[in-house]
């Protein structure tokens, strides 16, 4: 039997669901699946967090007239220094209206407009006052002037489509003159978990059983990607029963999410369940560990994502795939979901096998200001507790030789705890 270098039999590489793909093939398969979700116009107030779905452009300069960037008197520079004739008062939002002929002054207040004739501001710490005669030190031209469109100009793009609005981007829209933007709509991810394993936290479980995590951690993960997530009663181990919950979940969302029954035992059956629905299998195996039973694919309802039933496996491949597919859905570049950083081994790693290994990692800032990444001694894929102490993932490529201590690796940081 001919194998490919992923270990494929060549007869069978065509088909997905029989293939062992590359993270990075599978991660093009799923995206190659997915669009841009629609857009709404959001008040300013309301669209914190949300992702922008059309540029803002500015509608005039900013600011619309110049102004001073200062307390003082604004002048004519070539009067300075001198003794002028003040004539009148600028203020913020209420200008001068008339003009600084030479030999006067005028009282300005930061952010007032400067009046007509008038090319500089002598700061008020520099001025002397008596009645309506005002000694000035010397200015130069434009000095403390904030020249109109300092800022942006009319037409200008100042927020581009795919920008998380943080407050900052809303205070930018706001002074553009908008009073709403156009975001992307939140992803809608239904997650539903299955095995007669599994009990709900703070029930009293079975003899046999364990508390359902992953789904709460993966909730929690997408809603910080900007999506809004809805976790749907856990499921026993049955087809049909698999088959109906999931078809409501795939009816109320833009992607199902399936945790657990991945693999191929004979309790593994959230695969069968989808096919009994119309599963057409995109990526049925991914070369990644953890989480080489990770599969996608497209159901006549929507886009299923299938992932293994231990806690870090399921975490690890929704940082590596579901991040990038709601990145997407969003408008956002998904390749910044898996952008790497450099950062050096705190220490000595063996040899990787024939799978893409992510491990879980700590990385930290040595005195010398280096990135220094130290991967746990455990690396087994039902250990959450060693996942929450991490804040990275420390990636070895297939086949990837020992590395010694301070050798360079790739990272891929963790969203922030």
């Amino acid at each position: 039997m001919a194998l490919d270098m992923n270990g494929n039999n060549v007869s069978q590489a065509a088909d997905p669901a029989k293939r062992l793909m590359r993270v990075a093939e599978a991660r093009a398969a799923m995206l190659a699946a997915v669009a841009r979700l629609t857009s709404e116009p959001l008040p300013l107030e309301e669209a914190l967090d949300r992702v922008l779905a059309h540029p803002v452009v500015a509608s005039r300069d900013q600011p619309p007239f110049a102004v001073s960037a200062m307390d003082g008197y604004a002048v004519r520079h070539a009067d300075t220094p001198g003794v002028l004739t003040v004539i009148g008062e600028s203020a913020a939002g209420r200008g001068f209206g008339g003009r600084c002929e030479p030999g006067t002054a005028v009282r300005i207040s930061t952010g007032a407009a400067i009046p007509e004739g008038a090319d500089a501001v002598v700061m008020q710490e520099e001025a002397r006052r008596e009645g309506d005669r005002v000694e000035v030190s010397a200015a130069g031209p434009n000095s403390n002037i904030r020249a109109r469109g300092l800022d942006f100009g009319a037409d200008e793009v100042l927020l581009r489509p795919g920008r998380r609005l943080d407050g900052i981007a809303l205070s930018l829209a706001a002074v553009a003159g908008l009073a709403q933007v156009d975001v992307t709509a939140k992803p809608r991810v239904a997650i539903l978990s299955s095995g007669d394993e599994l009990a709900l936290p703070g029930t009293t479980p079975g003899p046999w059983q364990i508390f359902d995590s992953a789904t709460y951690g993966l909730a929690a993960l997408a809603r910080s990607w900007g999506a809004d997530p809805e976790r749907l009663a856990v499921e026993k181990d049955d087809v049909g029963a698999i088959a109906r919950a999931a078809d409501e979940g795939l009816r109320g969302s833009d992607i199902l999410v399936l945790v657990g029954g991945a693999s191929v035992g004979e309790h593994d059956l959230a695969r069968p369940a989808l096919m009994k629905l119309g599963l057409e299998l995109l990526v049925g195996k991914i070369a990644v560990r953890p989480g080489k039973p990770t599969w996608f694919g497209r159901a006549p309802g929507g886009l299923v994502l299938g992932l293994p039933g231990n806690p870090a496996s399921a975490l690890v491949c929704a940082r590596l795939f579901l991040k990038p597919i709601l990145n997407k859905m969003l408008g956002r570049d998904s390749a910044e979901s898996h952008e790497f950083q450099r950062a050096r081994l705190a220490k000595a790693l063996p040899e990787n096998g024939p799978r893409e290994h992510y491990l879980r990692a700590r990385v930290e800032i040595d005195d010398q200001g280096h990135l220094m990444a130290r991967a746990f001694e455990d690396q087994d894929s039902s250990r959450i507790a060693i996942f929450a102490a991490a804040n990275a993932l420390i990636r070895l490529p297939a086949g990837a030789p020992a590395h010694e201590e301070g050798a360079l690796v790739e990272v891929l940081m963790l969203d922030p705890h």
